[in-house]
């Protein structure tokens, strides 16, 4: 089932960011650049709502207020980049869930995402298995983290959904072609010498596993599990 979710965020590119990695996680989402706009949709009841606190007319905090007086049990995620102890202590005492510091990665706002809904909703089953083993790494796709024990591997986007492909695709040939289309997408122009290059970072980092170079061809992740 997917989640709705209401993000108020009056930096442009910031939201948009944010928006594109909730909803590559699944969830539907709907953005608000300013407060006033924000608070006409206060009835709709959505899954949550992430709320910048610093917005050019009414604030997080107005908007918090208004929220958990329409429905006390609605989630709010609070946002800022103000002084961090007061807002926090702030953000709880009107009800806010999690508080997120600027600036933040915005994997981190997915994971605190997930593990709100999480314990909100409780684990969803969808029928599939979110953790894959392969070698001595652990791959969570609902995550998008990569582990060796419990050391987390820092892969940039690209390289995380490289080694995604290549561990779906373990012990089979992939081409340069393939790696790109599905990596990169069909509509990318450029060199296939980013293939290459990914490929080179993503053997320092996950130096544990063999990946092979098939010469004039493409690549192959050799492994047992």
């Amino acid at each position: 089932m997917s989640r709705n979710i209401y993000l108020v965020e009056d930096e442009k590119s910031l939201n948009l960011l944010l928006q594109k990695y909730l909803e590559r996680e699944g969830y539907s989402v709907t953005t608000f650049f300013d407060g006033s706009t924000a608070m006409d949709r206060i009835k709709d009841l959505p899954d949550l709502w992430i709320l910048d606190i610093m917005l050019p007319d009414v604030d997080g905090y107005e908007l918090i207020k208004a929220i958990k007086d329409h429905n006390k049990s609605t989630p709010v995620i609070f946002m800022s980049a103000r002084n961090e102890e007061l807002d926090r202590v702030v953000g709880l005492e009107l009800g806010s869930d999690d508080y997120l510091s600027k600036p933040f990665l915005p994997r981190e706002l997915v994971i605190r995402t997930n593990k709100l809904m999480e314990r909100i909703h409780g684990i969803e089953e969808d029928g599939s298995d979110d953790i894959i083993q392969v070698g001595d790494y652990t791959l969570s796709e609902k995550q998008r983290t990569v582990y060796l024990g419990e050391d987390e591997i820092q892969l940039t986007n690209k390289e995380y959904e490289l080694f995604c492909y290549l561990v779906k695709n373990k012990n089979i040939v992939v081409s340069r072609d393939q790696i790109l289309n599905n990596v990169w997408g069909e509509d990318y122009f450029g060199s296939d010498r980013v293939v290459d290059d990914t490929i080179r970072r993503l053997r320092k980092k996950v130096d544990k596993l063999n990946i092979e170079t098939v010469y004039g061809y493409g690549y192959k992740l050799v492994c047992k599990s």
